[in-house]
């Protein structure tokens, strides 16, 4: 492309003002990604897509309007300018609504130490189909898989700018590189599925695609024979893979704009303990290679450290600048957006205090139980914290996994559950969220 996100974000903005636009934002998306995968040891899919995205919002007096499109011509950026301020125009007015103030906007940021991409040369597609033939002959080598469903490895590149008419200018560029296999064993109504895969900013910090594959296969296999699990209440064992659910509910219950709508079940419990006392949860966006890493927010605020809960505390809600007025309070700098929607909360890469006991000491400790690694649906009342999902995972009798299970249901109060759990010891260090396997206690189970 001829033009750059940058200069393309600061057209959006000229072409903003001479449209009558009282303030502007703008936001330009370039991104590639091509993506390999193999069935029976030939090529099943190829797909390889290129474009940018361009979004603009602008402002008249308290009103606002978002406009994106993906056509980079001169002409193009007038009639979304037009458009934009004419949507504007006719939009009933937020008293919210609005650009940070100059004095807000981040400042001085080091791209370099957050190494959000990775300079080596992009593999070619022939390297993309080895990886993903070597996950899918790693899977069928596992005695007992029957099939692989699917292997795949996939490469892509994103690079985003955004400017204001308040004076922030600003961008970055993403890699990211993946491999994924799926497995099968058994056959007919006793068939069962499992999976593994890993997604890394750096070609070289990804695992082997052999191990990729031959995890789906041994998790497959381990899963065959499942039956349902007796109903009543027991101990339930969040494995890491699906324990940062969890979490994900913790955090979607202290997000700003549930919180100005008063439809969170914590919309009153600032200040108040809400995990064990030794338990934290902290936002660091500055992680290096990290997917959740990032210099400044959606609207230009410097991201920044902070604990959402303290030794068990909560200690403020996940702002951006909307809410944050809502709630007559400051932006905690985590507005995200995208290129045709206006910001929202949301938090950046999470970790959860990790415990002192490996998984296996917890089952050891856990009696008779069930150890969830996988879930299906979800209803979750937002203003009452009920929970209940779909759950498969392995009995644990006596302290030990003594079968598979499948078809049952898990329930609880999220309040409940989150006061009293305990963490292990096995969180992987380079997810966007950091959570170890959770314990909780006197869940109820729903099977036979």
């Amino acid at each position: 492309m001829t033009q750059t996100p940058e200069s393309l974000s600061h057209a959006l903005l000229d072409a903003a003002r001479k449209a009558g636009a009282d303030a502007a934002d703008a936001m330009v998306a370039e991104g590639s990604s091509l993506s390999i995968e193999v069935r029976q040891g030939t090529l099943e899919h190829a797909e390889r897509s290129e474009g940018v995205d361009l979004g603009l919002r602008v402002f008249v007096g308290q009103r606002q309007a978002c406009v994106s499109a993906s056509d980079m011509r001169a002409e193009t950026l007038t009639a979304m300018a037009e458009r934009a301020v004419a949507m504007a125009r006719e939009a009933p007015e937020d008293p919210y609504a609005g650009l940070a103030e100059p004095g807000q906007l981040a400042q001085d940021w080091d791209l370099a130490a957050l190494e959000l991409f990775d300079p080596s040369e992009e593999p070619a597609p022939a390297a993309l189909q080895e990886d993903a033939l070597a996950a899918e002959t790693a899977g069928f080598a596992v005695p007992g898989v029957t099939q692989v469903q699917s292997a795949a490895a996939g490469y892509g590149t994103h690079k985003v700018h955004m400017a204001a008419t308040n004076g922030f200018s600003g961008g970055y560029q993403r890699s990211s590189r993946s491999i994924s296999c799926t497995a099968i064993a058994g056959s007919g109504t006793g068939m069962e599925r499992d999976y593994d895969g890993d997604s890394r900013t750096f070609q070289g910090d990804l695992r082997s695609a052999k191990d990729i594959g031959t995890q789906a296969g041994e998790r497959a296999i381990e899963r065959l024979g499942a039956r349902k699990p007796e109903t009543g209440s027991y101990p339930v064992l969040f494995d890491e893979r699906v324990s940062s659910s969890l979490i994900g509910h913790l955090l979607a219950a202290v997000n700003g704009a549930s919180i100005a709508r008063g439809s969170s079940w914590l919309k009153d419990a600032l200040g108040e303990q809400i995990l064990p006392t030794q338990l934290s949860v902290t936002e660091d966006p500055f992680r290096p290679r990290i997917a959740g890493s990032r210099p400044f927010d959606g609207e230009g605020l410097a991201t920044q450290r902070r604990a959402i809960i303290d030794n068990g505390v909560l200690t403020g809600w996940t702002l951006d600048l909307a809410s944050a007025r809502k709630l007559d309070m400051q932006s905690t700098g985590n507005a995200a957006r995208g290129v045709g929607s206006v910001p929202s909360p949301s938090q950046w890469n999470i970790a959860l205090t990790q415990g002192n006991n490996s998984r296996t000491n917890l089952i050891s400790g856990m009696g008779t139980g069930l150890l969830v690694t996988s879930m299906i649906g979800s209803t979750i009342n937002p203003n009452t914290g009920d929970y209940s999902r779909g759950a498969a995972g392995f009995w644990v009798e006596n302290g030990e996994i003594a079968y598979p299970v499948n078809e049952c249901t898990i329930a609880g109060n999220l309040r409940d559950m989150l006061r009293s759990i305990v963490p292990a010891n096995d969180a992987r260090s380079h997810l966007s969220r950091v959570v170890p396997s959770l314990l909780v206690e006197g869940m109820t189970l729903a099977g036979n």
